[in-house]
């Protein structure tokens, strides 16, 4: 049987090792703090479809044990760089690092450590809230993505079951490309912190995330990127979709609506403790991306500004949808 280590407990670590576990699969956990006091006692696994799994608390690491034959790597990508330093102990020669990260380029760093190795890149589709201590629930669809490789084919017929659907992409960063379009919303949802669902409710946020989405798709048009379609919709449809009336949208997007209540955006979770962000990976590759290529990402390039200045301080998270499409100029 393959070994699993999870380098990284937060709420996608904590739900990925959980449904590792869930499948049999012999799985320890890199942990400390609150993290590893969340999985002390076992965990609870839950989904927005009704699906559930009750595990054992995994077995923590210890020093000096045998490098596991896949290592998924799911701190956040601005702790990536601060990580790799402390990886040499958990990688044999034949381990198989998988970075589960949102955004683009955070893997580079991993690669740059490990040029010898398989390094995959991930994409997590879902979002995952704590609704109480070892309970880690589904809150939105999607799936783990990995990038294709023979090492780990057999790895993804194993564990993709509903609680955790998984597939491989011969094409990684078309897939990387369309989630981030989907992961404009946390800088949105972030700075008008309310929950995902009541965001998506009122028209003016619907906007400001549109407007992200369209210099995201002239990006990708101009990389010759064909994004893969995540959601009911393809790619360049979702715009037009967020920008209708309330009453039209609530009809005709009913399954983007299919999101757990309560559920908030990872930004909002960092922002609302003070803790950095992942914004230069997120709406900030966009304003890299068009920077390089000559497109105007004037929408992002705002985005990033009022998320870099919550950061420091300098204003406080809260806006109404009229006073955020007026920061960012679309009003």
């Amino acid at each position: 049987m393959p070994t699993h280590r999870v380098f990284g407990a937060g709420l996608i670590g904590g739900y990925l090792a959980g449904a590792l576990l869930a499948r049999g699969e012999s799985v320890s956990v890199v942990a400390r703090g609150h993290a590893r006091d969340r999985l002390a006692g076992g965990l609870r696994l839950t989904d927005l479809e009704g699906h559930e799994a009750r595990v054992s608390a995994p077995r923590f690491y210890e020093a000096g044990e045998p490098s596991p034959d896949f290592l998924w790597l799911t701190v956040k990508c601005t702790q990536v760089e601060d990580a790799v330093a402390s990886l040499p102990p958990h990688v044999g020669s034949e381990t198989v690092l998988i970075c589960c990260q949102n955004g683009l380029g955070s893997e580079e760093p991993v690669r740059k450590q490990f040029p010898a190795h398989t390094v995959l890149r991930a994409m997590v589709a879902f979002n995952v809230a704590e609704p109480g201590d070892g309970h880690l629930h589904r809150g939105s669809g999607g799936t783990l993505t990995i990038e294709h490789d023979e090492r780990v084919r057999a790895l993804v017929a194993a564990v993709d079951r509903p609680l955790m659907p998984v597939e491989l992409s011969e094409d990684i960063e078309a897939v990387q490309w369309a989630k981030l379009q989907l992961n404009l919303v946390n800088a949105i949802n972030a700075l008008a912190d309310v929950p995902v669902r009541e965001m998506l409710h009122r028209r003016g946020f619907r906007r400001a995330f549109a407007a992200a989405m369209r210099e995201l798709l002239a990006v990708t048009a101009a990389l010759g990127l064909r994004l893969p379609q995540l959601t009911k919709l393809p790619a360049r449809l979702l715009p037009g979709m967020l920008s209708l009336p309330d009453g039209l949208f609530r009809l005709l997007a009913r399954p983007m609506l299919e999101v757990d209540p309560t559920v908030r955006t990872s930004m909002w979770w960092d922002l609302s403790q003070g803790k950095p962000t992942e914004i230069g990976f997120l709406n900030g590759a966009v304003v890299g991306a068009g920077g390089r290529l000559g497109i105007p990402t004037p929408v992002n390039e705002r985005v990033l500004a009022l998320v870099r200045s919550v950061e420091r301080g300098e204003r406080r998270i809260g806006l109404s949808p009229d006073e955020l499409l007026q920061a960012l100029g679309l009003e």
